[in-house]
């Protein structure tokens, strides 16, 4: 793979919109720390986040957050310990990250519906020596915690930050009425305000901190094997903060002096896309952030929204199409939305059309990975047309598609993606042989996707190697499949697996997921065959009620191959 890519090997700079440097100032701030500590001086009045009709001001989560780094300083942590953080969309999610920072430890995110089985497998991976929890989830960590390195555990509830009496009302709802609290028995467990109120009195030391150390343990989701901890400096995730804010200005800067930037928060901080494109570019911006604590719960969901005007809403494919398909999204005021990104899933053109007519901002499609902070590429926000790609690298980083060898490929052919950037990870936790198989001597990362570029630069995922289907020795990719059949009038979801075939090695099973009741399997075969060649047709289709998806609205292929 070559080391040094020249302006001429990046045709991708031609497409940037005016005002987007082709590469950041990725020495802006020496640590996520220092980012956060101006922000919360610049903006100490602003909201921060708003939380089930409460307010939170930068100055709260300034205050509170050193409360608890001097609590956690004191239970003896130092610099370079790890504590776990297992909570859904709350307001505590980023005082638990800044105080973790500010005492120089290692943020661990970890999936609040984690069984205990993988709960312990991440805890002990990271060695993590204390969790901040939510009491919702409690009962798993009872389950393993004698089996994992973990001292300290901090627990939260649901009310916590909205004040005594409305805080009281929703954990008695949250505990006695929805019961979503299971019997759990944790003696040694802090409670989150006792922490703070602990913390307040405790004497917080400055730790230094520079963009060598290490800021987040951020585990991959597991479907491509053992789950793995990718290790993100404080500078990796500093440079794709800048190089979102560079990308995004062009129609942020639309909005009105007088208007807060504002977005929705409905991807869970805990993944890698909403911790950096939300929370971290939101302190940059002194922006507020809409925290949707489940975005499954879709009329909660657009009553949220109904109460405020937004400017940006990362989300995946799964939940801008439930969002479009719930009666009452009308009634949403999109008319300030000024950039909605797509990641974590491709986005299908029909959902992009219709998002697009609907609320007049187009649907940004982006790529990226835990392993890349998570921001590799996207879609120009400036494009008012569907591309079907993942746009073109974001300022600083290069993208070429190598074969198996990691020689580059010619234009228009596929191969795998390989990025570089100064967001790429510095490697696997304690993993050096998983990272000698994706990192190259030179710094290349191989994603593991394999996609095409064009002669503009614009790349396009085909599929991950091992989803690919071998009809016949033909490729057939479930992405090609999956976003023919979501224009289907009438199909909500789609999958597309490979399923053993006696005559043809693989074939294409489909998994749909129906709107209208009415549709029959030889509506859906009649469609694929006027917009699919033969070898690429559903030979099995199976309706179902729902998918399978991961807690961020990804479809489980895996899931369904095996079953398939």
């Amino acid at each position: 793979m070559t080391g040094v890519v020249t302006a001429a090997d990046q045709p991708w700079l031609a497409a940037y919109p005016p005002g987007v440097p082709h590469n950041i100032q990725a020495d802006a701030y020496p640590s996520l720390l220092a980012l956060m500590e101006a922000s919360f001086q610049s903006h100490a009045s602003r909201t921060a986040y708003h939380f089930l009709g409460k307010d939170i001001s930068f100055q709260a989560v300034d205050e509170q957050s050193l409360a608890l780094a001097a609590w956690l300083q004191h239970q003896g942590l130092v610099k370079g310990d790890r504590v776990a953080v297992m909570m859904p969309n709350v307001p505590q999610y980023p005082v638990a990250v800044a105080a973790i920072l500010r005492a120089g430890l290692v943020v661990v995110n970890v999936n609040p519906l984690y069984t205990a089985r993988e709960l312990e497998h991440q805890l002990t991976d990271a060695g993590a020596k204390a969790i901040i929890i939510i009491e919702n989830f409690a009962a798993t960590l009872a389950q393993c915690l004698p089996r994992t390195p973990v001292k300290h555990v901090v627990l939260c509830a649901m009310g916590d930050m909205l004040g005594w009496f409305k805080g009281a009302i929703v954990n008695h709802v949250v505990r006695k009425v929805k019961k979503l609290v299971p019997p759990f028995e944790l003696p040694q467990a802090e409670r989150f305000a006792d922490a703070l109120k602990s913390g307040h009195q405790r004497t917080f030391q400055r730790v230094a901190v520079g963009p060598d150390d290490m800021a987040v343990l951020q585990y991959t989701g597991g479907t491509t094997g053992v789950s793995k901890g990718a290790v993100l400096l404080h500078r990796h995730v500093v440079a794709n903060v800048l190089q979102s804010e560079a990308w995004n200005e062009p129609v942020m800067k639309q909005i009105a002096p007088s208007e807060q930037p504002t977005a929705v928060c409905a991807l869970p901080l805990y993944h890698i896309f909403a911790f950096t494109v939300n929370m971290m570019l939101g302190l940059r911006q002194g922006g507020k952030n809409i925290l949707i604590p489940n975005p499954r719960d879709l009329p909660a969901v657009i009553q949220e929204l109904k109460r405020h005007t937004f400017h940006s809403f990362p989300a995946v494919n799964t939940l801008f199409n439930a969002l479009l398909n719930h009666p009452d999204f009308d009634q949403v005021n999109w008319r300030k939305l000024k950039v909605s990104v797509g990641g974590g899933m491709a986005v299908q053109r029909a959902v992009a059309e219709r998002w697009l007519a609907r609320t007049g901002c187009p649907i940004c499609e982006g790529y990226g990975l835990s392993e890349t902070s998570p921001s590799a590429s996207c879609n120009p926000v400036t494009a008012t047309t569907f591309s079907g790609s993942i746009g073109v690298p974001l300022p600083g980083t290069r993208m070429q598609c190598v074969d198996d060898e990691g020689k580059e490929v010619p234009v228009g052919q596929p191969g795998e993606i390989a990025i570089k950037g100064p967001q790429v990870m510095a490697g696997y936790w304690q993993r050096p042989d998983e990272t000698a198989k994706v990192m190259t001597a030179d710094g290349w990362l191989l994603s593991g996707d394999i996609g095409i570029m064009d002669e503009h630069g614009y790349f396009r995922i085909v599929d991950r190697r091992k989803d690919m289907i071998l009809v016949s020795g033909f490729n057939v990719y479930p992405n090609e499949v999956e976003d023919v059949l979501a224009g289907m009038p009438g199909v909500l979801e789609c999958a597309a697996v490979g399923m053993a075939d006696a005559h043809s090695g693989e074939a294409v099973k489909l998994f749909v997921v129906r709107k209208d009741p009415a549709i029959t399997e030889q509506d859906v075969r009649d469609y694929c065959r006027e917009r699919l060649t033969g070898y690429k047709l559903p030979k099995v289709i199976e309706f179902r009620t729902e998918l399978p998806k991961t807690p961020v609205g990804k479809i489980l292929r895996r899931e369904l191959r095996d079953k398939a």
